[in-house]
C-alpha cells in the first residue's frame, strides 16, 4: 500500500511538473530579430518572449554574412529568410538566405543562399502561397524573385527586374530606390514601393515566378513624398502606403480584380505643431485589423490611427513616443497584447502594453538591447 500511495505522489508531482512546464512555455514565444552590421551586432538575434512577464531574453545569434537587415516567415513557419547586405558568396552583391526552423526551440539552421543581383537589398517578402521571395533591391533599383523549393530552399533567381525614372527630391530622388515589395493576399499582385519615383509600382505574378506590369501598372502618390511600406487590410477592399520623405499615410482603394489603387485620403503622421526633420518608416496592423500604426523616425514616434473597414478611412488616436532613436521597424503581437519596438539608433527594443479597444500603447518598463536593431517578427 505505502509503494502504490508513493507511487501515485510521485505520479502526481510528475504530471504536475509536466502541467506546469507546458503552461509556462504557452506562455513564451520567438521573436526574431534583424540587424544592422555597422553597429556591431552578432546577427540575427532569436530570442525568447514571455508574455506573461513583457520580457525578452537571448536564446540564439546567427552570424552570417552582413547585415541581416530584413527577415521574413514562410506561411508555415517552417522557415526564414533574411537579406543580407553582404553574404558568403563574395560577388559584390547582397544576398538572401534560408533557415530552417527548429519547431521546439525555435532555432535557425542555415539552408542555402542565393545572390540577389544587386546592392543594397532592403526588404524581403513571401508569397501566401509560399512559392517565390521577393526582395526589393533599395541599392540596386531592382526586384529580385526566388522560386522556393519545398524543403525551404531558395532556387536561382526567376526575374531580376530594373526600375527606371526619378521625381523631384534632388537628394533623394534622383534615381529609383525600391523599398519594400508587397504581395496580395491572394499571391496574384506584387506591390512594390519605391521612394525614388513616387510610386507605387504593381506587377502580376506569373507562374515560375515571374512578373508582368499589372493592368494598370502603378499608383502615383504626391511627387516628393517617397512611398517606403505598404500594407493591405485582410479584407482586400483598402491599403495604407507609408510615405518617407513627406511623413504622410495614404489610404487606398484596392481593385481584387486588376489590383489597381484609387486614392481615399492622404493623412498627416506627425502632429501639427512639429517643425524638425522627420521621416517616416514602417506600418503594421493590429491582429484585428481595427487600428493601424506608423513610425516616425526623427519625432521618435508610432502615430496610431483607427481603421473604419467600411470606406477605409482613419481617424486619429495618438502619438506614442518609441523610448529610443530612429524606430526603423515594430510589431504587434499576434495576440494584440504588445507592441515591441526597434529603436535603430539607440540600439534598444521597447516593450509596451496595448489596449485593445482603444489601441493605445504604454510602456510596461522592460526594454532589451540588440545592436542596430533593424526588423522585429514573431515565429
Amino acid at each position: 500500500m505505502r509503494k502504490f500511495i508513493s507511487f501515485c505522489i510521485t505520479a502526481v508531482l510528475f504530471f504536475t511538473g509536466l502541467a506546469n512546464l507546458f503552461a509556462q512555455s504557452d506562455s513564451k514565444e520567438i521573436i526574431y530579430a534583424g540587424t544592422s552590421s555597422a553597429r556591431g551586432s552578432k546577427g540575427i538575434y532569436v530570442l525568447e518572449f514571455d508574455r506573461s512577464a513583457g520580457k525578452l531574453r537571448e536564446l540564439q545569434t546567427v552570424n552570417e554574412g552582413n547585415g541581416p537587415g530584413f527577415l521574413a516567415l514562410s506561411p508555415d513557419k517552417k522557415f526564414l529568410y533574411s537579406i543580407y547586405g553582404k553574404g558568403t558568396l563574395d560577388d559584390g552583391n547582397g544576398a538572401l538566405m534560408s533557415f530552417s526552423i527548429d519547431p521546439f526551440t525555435g532555432f535557425l539552421k542555415k539552408l542555402n543562399e542565393q545572390s540577389v543581383g544587386g546592392k543594397g537589398p532592403a526588404h524581403v517578402s513571401i508569397d501566401p502561397l509560399g512559392r517565390f521571395a521577393y526582395v526589393s533591391n533599395y541599392g540596386d533599383a531592382s526586384v529580385t524573385v526566388f522560386p522556393i523549393n519545398s524543403d525551404g530552399t531558395l532556387a536561382k533567381a526567376s526575374e531580376y527586374i530594373k526600375h527606371t525614372g526619378k521625381s523631384i527630391d534632388q537628394q533623394r530622388q534622383t534615381r529609383p530606390y525600391p523599398h519594400s515589395s508587397i504581395p496580395s493576399a491572394d499571391g496574384k499582385f506584387l506591390y512594390v514601393s519605391d521612394l525614388g519615383t513616387d510610386k507605387i509600382v504593381i506587377y502580376q505574378v506569373l507562374a515560375a515566378g515571374r512578373l508582368k506590369p499589372a493592368q494598370v501598372p502603378y499608383a502615383d502618390v504626391v511627387p516628393g513624398s517617397g512611398p517606403r511600406h505598404f500594407k493591405i487590410h485582410k479584407n482586400g477592399k483598402f491599403a495604407y502606403s507609408v510615405d518617407e520623405l513627406s511623413s504622410t499615410i495614404v489610404g487606398f482603394k484596392v481593385n481584387k480584380k486588376t489590383g489597381a489603387l484609387t486614392t481615399i485620403e492622404r493623412l498627416n503622421m506627425l502632429p501639427g505643431d512639429f517643425k524638425e526633420v522627420s521621416h517616416a518608416s514602417d506600418v503594421h496592423f493590429s491582429p484585428d485589423q481595427k487600428f493601424i500604426y506608423a513610425s516616425n523616425r526623427g519625432h521618435e514616434s508610432l502615430v496610431i490611427f483607427k481603421v473604419n473597414d467600411k470606406n477605409g478611412k482613419l481617424t486619429l488616436v495618438g502619438h506614442e513616443p518609441t523610448g529610443g532613436k530612429h524606430p526603423r521597424n515594430f510589431m504587434i503581437d499576434s495576440e494584440g497584447k504588445f507592441a515591441l519596438v526597434g529603436n535603430m539608433n539607440t540600439d534598444n527594443v521597447v516593450i509596451f502594453d496595448r489596449d485593445a479597444k482603444t489601441g493605445k500603447l504604454k510602456p510596461n518598463g522592460q526594454q532589451y538591447t540588440i545592436p542596430g536593431v533593424t526588423c522585429l517578427i514573431q515565429y
